[in-house]
């Protein structure tokens, strides 16, 4: 559980620029392999200014980058969601990562867990929270297709082929082997001050 929580927290912290944004939008992706192991991660960031609050609710009314309002319900572990006022920044960041390990020869032993936590601000802070869950599946490899760079999984619920890019992966996979899968998802959400008016404007 400590390094998921250790992953929620790093995701809010990277999610608090150091100064007040414009509405925008980005995102990346990253691939990683090494032999017998491989990760992907994608991370979408999204700012928008507040337009209205519904207290009672924890409903607010976001504009986006491209000018769209949308509503977003917070969470409860988004603290300190009193201090929220129109017109300031919320930044929400959302990531979604895999990795993908080969355990040769296997144990035998098709299994599936799953976790989750949360971080929030402090009372005092600015409102902030992280919400993740973890889900980790070792399944077994009943077929190899070479050709077709398609490996079939055999987990504890149901049955998947997975398309592999890499063709020196594919060459250590074997029927009976097993795969290790770690798929992790996370939202962290943060409000920036909305940015100062200049003297001229506030005349």
């Amino acid at each position: 559980m400590r390094n998921l929580f250790l992953f929620v927290v790093l995701v809010a912290a990277a999610s608090v620029p150091a100064f007040a944004q414009k509405p925008s939008a980005d995102g990346a992706t990253v691939i990683e392999t090494t032999p017998g192991k491989g990760a992907a991660t994608n991370v979408v960031r999204v700012t928008a200014s507040v337009e209205a609050i519904d207290a009672a609710n924890r409903v607010l009314a976001l504009k986006g980058p491209r000018g769209n309002v949308f509503d977003l319900a917070v969470g409860p572990e988004v603290k300190n969601f009193d201090q929220i006022r129109v017109g300031d920044s919320l930044v929400v960041r959302y990531v979604q990562a895999l990795t993908l390990q080969l355990k040769k020869g296997g144990s035998g032993i098709r299994e599936r867990s799953e976790r989750s936590d949360a971080v929030a601000a402090k009372p005092g802070e600015r409102p902030a929270g992280a919400a993740a869950r973890q889900i980790t599946v070792v399944a077994d490899v009943t077929a190899v297709d070479r050709k077709k760079m398609v490996v079939t999984l055999r987990g504890p619920k149901r049955t998947v082929d997975l398309k592999l890019r890499d063709p020196e992966q594919i060459k250590l996979i074997k029927v009976g082997d097993q795969v290790e899968a770690t798929y992790t998802e996370a939202v962290a959400i943060s409000v920036e001050p909305a940015p100062k008016k200049p003297a001229a404007a506030q005349k």
